[in-house]
């Protein structure tokens, strides 16, 4: 399903509830690519908006099977998540993508995430992995939270295994200090 949220910010949303976002502030970015099992209808419905080879950034929340599923439709894209979740995966990456298929595919060159990226401040919120991040979008109020809090105030799970449940709550006071408008969460629940 395909749902526009502002003028210039739409989302994908997959069978499994996932979300992909398409952001275009001068730059085109991804945040998160979605499950690679929703690809035929990603393909079909966010292909409708998204022109996958004018992309200029991916930014990945965390590099979970379900949010890097489509990394390969963006061929211009340079992909960035957080240099902590860059060396989950390099310490194991079976481990940090959740699903052997995916970590067999996902062979891409990533670079880390710095506090800023096409307007957006990047939030170091670990808890549902260690390198989770969140990203704030000042000019519209919109804060992209990918598996850290969901849209009904649900936490991401913690009992991964690279998740860092200790540092949850400190990640979820770090946001409450953020007046968002919408909340663009990793998932539809």
């Amino acid at each position: 399903m395909i749902t526009r949220i502002l003028p210039n910010l739409w989302r994908f949303t997959g069978t499994d509830k996932s979300n992909s976002y398409y952001l275009d502030v001068g730059e085109k970015v991804i945040i998160d690519a979605g499950n690679r099992s929703d690809r035929q209808e990603y393909v079909a419905l966010f292909g409708k908006v998204v022109d996958f080879g004018s992309v200029h950034k991916v930014i990945f929340t965390h590099l979970h099977y379900d949010h890097i599923g489509n990394f390969d439709l963006f061929k211009n894209a340079k992909l960035f998540a957080s240099a902590e979740e860059i060396a989950e995966l390099d310490n194991n990456r079976a481990k940090a993508i959740m699903d052997e298929n995916m970590a067999e595919k996902f062979k891409v060159k990533l670079y880390p995430l710095p506090s800023e990226i096409a307007g957006l401040e990047v939030i170091k919120t670990p808890g549902h992995t260690r390198g989770s991040v969140c990203l704030w979008y000042k000019q519209e109020k919109v804060l992209f939270t990918g598996d850290t809090l969901f849209g009904k105030k649900m936490l991401g799970r913690t009992d991964l295994p690279t998740s860092a449940p200790g540092m949850i709550n400190a990640s979820i006071l770090k946001l409450v200090e953020y007046n968002y408008k919408i909340l663009a969460g990793g998932h539809e629940y």
